[in-house]
């Protein structure tokens, strides 16, 4: 027999391995932070992380064309692989400012940023893996709430950091640096949060 279940259970399978890739990528950057040290290897490998990230989206797209049925609209699984690739696009743009901007030391708030981006991209992936299953799943909506609180405490943590850099540093050239810096990890805390709303459209949808 036909099992059309499993045909649709590629698009599921793909929105778990871009996350894996996502996490990945967001361990990374914390590993870079933490430990600034060979930090051409490390970005190097957050570059290769990016690409195999690059790949799944693709793979995504690709069986979108392909699928006359899908286990969810094609617009929103199109807007959640868009968005899950930008998680991964941001961070990667934020370690390569370390070295276009000649970064030597690493501050604190770009530390606490890089570890809510940890915490923001697991419950994601956590909230993404249980889609499949959002019929019975009983923690969809909780772990919705939790990317978004983490998001909060983020622009929280950001603000803050915006206002200690334009109060406290006096080189103009270390505020554009930090503040264009500051402004991408906030980024990627923003797409975390994009995917995890559309989400809670398509649970809305199918309830």
């Amino acid at each position: 027999m036909f099992n059309l279940k499993k045909k649709e259970d590629i698009f599921y399978d793909l929105f778990d391995g871009t996350m894996e890739k996502a996490l990945e990528a967001a361990n990374a950057l914390v590993e870079l932070l933490e430990n600034y040290t060979d930090v051409d290897a490390k970005i190097a490998h957050l570059k290769e992380i990016e690409h195999e990230c690059d790949l799944h989206v693709h793979k995504v797209l690709k069986a979108l064309n392909a699928s006359f049925v899908t286990p969810i609209d094609r617009e929103d699984i199109y807007m959640v692989a868009k968005e899950m690739d930008n998680i991964v696009d941001t961070i990667e743009e934020v370690a390569n400012r370390f070295v276009l901007f000649h970064v030597t030391s690493i501050r604190e708030e770009a530390k606490v940023m890089s570890h809510l981006i940890v915490e923001c991209v697991f419950e994601l992936k956590c909230l993404v893996n249980e889609l499949r299953r959002m019929k019975k799943s009983k923690i969809l909506k909780d772990k919705v709430i939790e990317v978004n609180r983490i998001e909060n405490v983020g622009d929280v943590v950001y603000r803050n950091a915006i206002k200690s850099l334009f109060e406290n540093e006096t080189n103009a050239i270390e505020v554009i640096k930090w503040k264009q810096i500051f402004e991408l990890m906030e980024a990627s805390l923003d797409s975390c949060e994009d995917v995890a709303n559309i989400i809670e459209g398509v649970i809305m949808k199918h309830a």
